[in-house]
């Protein structure tokens, strides 16, 4: 046994957040802490960790108990170099590995002096026994695209964190305490977190909401529910099976429990016979239920995140074609064309800063390309969520952000005071009125989805909604996008959110390439791993592959579309740009009030509505006919 929680009762104002919890953490366990946001998962962690004490019950831990946090925000007095905060932890062998670095830097700089240092350095390292601390104190830096000899202070809030990740994975401890350590950290990194975490020789106390994380490193799941500690053997999956089937068990205990008491509370209405001293017992026995039911903790409610639908837009949302953008010498999107139609669920993945937003704002028309055009279609309304939150006032409060000093808010054609539609994401009136730069992160999330959908939108661009949001309201979220008829561009490091909200992905794979792939993250990732595993090919001159000898020359040949289709596959972008400038024209003049002035333009009126159900059927199946062609092209293709 390293840590015991024994009884532990921890109150923070009104809120009790721990009530008589128990956990036990043995040795090599990796345990998943799992809740609601605000249910106190952050406050355990450092329950664990020692820097705060229960208000009753003990927190008992072996002798000796190395520990390393990881918290939600970053701590005051932090200062030096990236390297140095990272090798902080160590000791005096942090300053055998500073110099170490220092004395390869110089060496990489052509300094020929510093080859002799380095050498005795090595040689310090390895008396010390340290030389592997070294090799992992440098890995992790890499792993985690650090910049070491950057200064800390003037790192971004995403930058510390992963520094302060980076210093809890070298330090080597007995129990390792992570809260949300897949924040700010792209889909390539978190893959080598998961690998990083199961080999470590250390139990774990991991706080997350990215359930596909979840499934790989967890050996047990321990839920904080109303104060209460659960723990659930096994891994996520398993978890997800048994919960579904407790909470069925408890909403029929309690209702049965309901039940019987209400049948109780009848009895005793009938006055002078619960009075008779042959019932005392019974009387005694409502007494008790009554307790019991007062006593209960109900489970908080669920979020209702509903989403405004707009009008359609036009069958087309955005064609980008030959498009490009760099930032000075660096490609950020080469030679890059694509066309969005109305429907379709793209979700963006890549590494952190290779310029998914870039190519949103791009996309958008927000920002103008170096060359090439982006072209958008009609009616097109866009609700964007911005990863930095930056739409939001920090100074004002929850209501001011949403409603603007209003009262009530418009919410699917219906007026509704803004209380009630912020207690749809879980905010009470006190907590509406607070300042937005007093709530937690998970809080913020839901200030911007309320705000993102407090209006209509038919085109819905999120960029990183999942950062802070506990599962429940993820798969909420999830949910809704499924519903939603419009046009959806996501960009999430959460490989199940995006698994079950996107049908296409843009893979950004460096010096500007993008490449589309149809599927979800994990379709993405079983092609490349195919990809990745097949033989390769035989030199020019070999001989061919065994599956290509019997296949006819004529074959091979036609692997692509015929004359004829290509020619009519390269004039349909004009074709379909022209019946959109007519069924504009039409629609233009429908809405002009001068032809509905005079009482005999009803003739002239019918024929404008036949033109335009003619041109929108001609649009459409232009359309139509120009995805049969382009998919027919690209199977051919990829067939060769």
């Amino acid at each position: 046994m390293l840590v015991n929680l024994r009884d532990a009762t921890l109150t923070l104002g009104p809120r009790t957040l721990l009530d008589s919890a128990r956990f036990t953490l043995e040795a090599g366990e990796r345990v998943a802490l799992i809740g609601r946001n605000g249910t106190g998962k952050s406050t355990l962690l450092r329950l664990l960790a020692g820097e705060i004490q229960p208000d009753h019950g003990d927190v008992e831990t072996r002798r000796g108990l190395r520990v390393a946090a990881l918290g939600q925000e970053v701590p005051a007095g932090i200062h030096g170099a990236v390297f140095d905060v990272v090798a902080g932890g160590l000791g005096e062998i942090a300053v055998l590995m500073r110099r170490h670095h220092e004395a390869a830097a110089a060496m990489a700089a052509g300094d020929e002096a510093a080859g002799a240092r380095l050498e005795r350095l090595h040689d310090e390292l390895e008396a010390h026994g340290a030389w592997q601390t070294t090799y992992r104190v440098e890995t992790v830096i890499e792993r985690l695209a650090l910049p070491a000899d950057a200064d800390f202070d003037a790192l971004s809030g995403g930058v510390r964190r992963r520094t302060l990740l980076a210093r809890a994975l070298v330090s080597a401890p007995d129990v390792l305490l992570l809260d949300e350590p897949t924040n700010h950290l792209d889909l390539e990194t978190i893959d080598w977190l998961e690998e990083f975490l199961t080999g470590l020789d250390c139990a774990q106390v991991l706080v997350s909401h990215d359930r596909r994380f979840l499934e790989r490193v967890a050996t047990r799941i321990v839920e904080l529910d109303r104060g209460w500690l659960t723990s659930w053997p096994g891994d996520y999956a398993e978890y997800e099976r048994r919960k579904a089937e407790a909470l069925a068990a408890e909403d029929k205990a309690n209702a049965e429990f309901d039940r019987k008491l209400a049948q109780e509370e009848r009895w005793i209405r009938q006055g002078i016979k619960a009075r008779r001293t042959r019932n005392q017992g019974r009387v005694r026995a409502l007494q008790a239920m009554r307790r019991e039911r007062a006593e209960r903790r109900e489970r908080g409610g669920k979020a209702k995140v509903v989403i405004q639908e707009a009008e359609r837009s036009g069958k087309l949302v955005a064609e980008a074609e030959r498009v490009s953008f760099a930032h000075g010498d660096t490609p950020v999107v080469r030679d890059f064309s694509t066309t969005l139609l109305r429907g379709d669920r793209v979700g963006l993945v890549g590494p952190n800063g290779i310029g998914k937003t870039t190519l949103l704002r791009l996309l958008l028309g927000k920002l103008p390309p170096d060359t090439g055009h982006v072209r958008h279609g009609t009616r097109l309304q866009v609700a964007y969520f911005d990863q930095h939150r930056a739409t939001l006032d920090e100074d004002a409060t929850v209501i001011d952000n949403i409603a603007g000093g209003r009262e009530s808010i418009t919410i699917n054609g219906a007026s509704r005071h803004v209380i009630s539609y912020l207690s749809d994401f879980l905010f009470t009136g006190e907590r509406a009125r607070t300042p937005v730069k007093a709530l937690s992160g998970g809080e913020r999330s839901r200030v911007m989805l309320a705000r993102l959908f407090a209006e209509p939108a038919n085109v819905l661009v999120m960029d990183e909604p999942t950062n802070d949001l506990d599962i429940e309201t993820l798969e909420l979220l999830e949910e809704r996008i499924a519903e939603f008829q419009g046009t959806v561009l996501l960009v999430s490091h959460d490989r199940r959110f995006l698994d079950n909200t996107v049908t296409s992905l843009l893979v950004f794979e460096g010096d500007g390439r993008i490449s589309e792939h149809v599927g979800g993250y994990s379709d993405w990732e079983a092609s490349t791993a195919r990809r990745n595993a097949a033989p390769p090919q035989d030199k020019p001159g070999g001989k061919a592959p065994a599956g290509n000898e019997q296949e006819p020359a004529r074959e091979r040949r036609q692997r692509k579309l015929s004359y004829k289709d290509q020619r009519e596959l390269d004039a349909l972008p004009q074709r379909i740009e022209t019946l959109e400038a007519e069924l504009e024209a039409t629609q233009a003049a429908l809405a002009d009030p001068a032809l509905y002035a005079d009482g005999d333009q009803g003739d002239r009126i019918a024929t404008l509505q036949a033109e335009l159900a003619e041109r929108e059927q001609a649009l459409t199946a232009a359309y139509e006919r120009w995805e049969t062609l382009e998919a027919e092209r690209e199977a051919l293709a990829g067939s060769g």
